[in-house]
């Protein structure tokens, strides 16, 4: 957002009175219209107004003021403020582009299969959505509910993963849990949660192989050729004799 100009018109009589710059440059810095403001220098308008300086407080600075009075079609820049103060935090549902919205369900059922430790609070703040909407995913009655897929809010872009590691820590922590308690209890992280839902079957689905489970039968398996082999070469060998 733009930086605005504090008190225009006080700031409008000081320029008036103390630079050479024209009319229409000081309407323009000011956001006046060119002749209140030569009813300013006419002392016609802003009577018993007190001009504010705009260099003292920062909005300002005399080199611009100089490059306006060198050139008249020079436009006033108006000065970055030096600190910045932060924006509050709007309170209420998080703000969800319309390209977005019809995602929710989708991120909700996630949520909750893979977090279950999470309040309708913080499934709320994660996705912007509102309480009845998790429950009907959660129960199974989301009139969408048949064609519900699970899908990580964060791919989705409803959250950032960091925004989702914070909720999903918090929740740990009001629940008691610990990164030693036995899987089942403990709240997983987003990424042991992105890991399981990769490779954990849909109902119906045979169960898929990690690849974990992956490298532990290709390892049993070239156990099992080489022994072979082995027992091969002990026949040739007594063959021989």
């Amino acid at each position: 957002m733009a930086t605005q100009l504090l008190m225009p018109k006080a700031t409008a009589v000081w320029l008036v009175e103390n630079t050479g710059l024209t009319f229409k440059q000081i309407a323009d810095f000011c956001t006046l219209h060119p002749l209140e403001v030569q009813g300013i220098a006419d002392g016609d308008v802003a009577g018993g107004i007190r001009g504010v300086n705009p260099i003292q407080n920062g909005q300002l600075n005399r080199e611009e003021i100089a490059k306006g009075e060198a050139d008249e079609n020079y436009r006033l820049k108006i000065s970055e403020p030096k600190v910045k103060v932060a924006a509050p935090k709007r309170r209420g549902p998080r703000y969800t582009p319309t390209s977005r919205r019809h995602e929710r369900p989708n991120a909700i059922k996630w949520l909750v299969r893979n977090h279950p430790e999470l309040k309708d609070a913080q499934i709320m703040r994660l996705v912007g959505t509102t309480k009845s909407t998790i429950e009907s995913v959660r129960e199974n009655t989301h009139w969408n509910a048949a064609n519900l897929t699970a899908m990580d809010p964060v791919t989705l872009g409803l959250c950032t993963q960091m925004e989702l590691d914070m909720e999903v820590r918090k929740a740990a922590r009001t629940a008691g849990i610990t990164e030693d308690a036995p899987e089942g209890t403990r709240l997983m992280t987003a990424e042991e949660a992105l890991n399981r839902a990769q490779y954990e079957p849909e109902e119906g689905e045979e169960p898929a192989h990690t690849p974990a489970q992956d490298n532990y039968d290709a390892e049993r398996e070239a156990e099992s050729v080489f022994a072979k082999l082995k027992s091969l070469k002990g026949a040739d060998a007594d063959d021989q004799d």
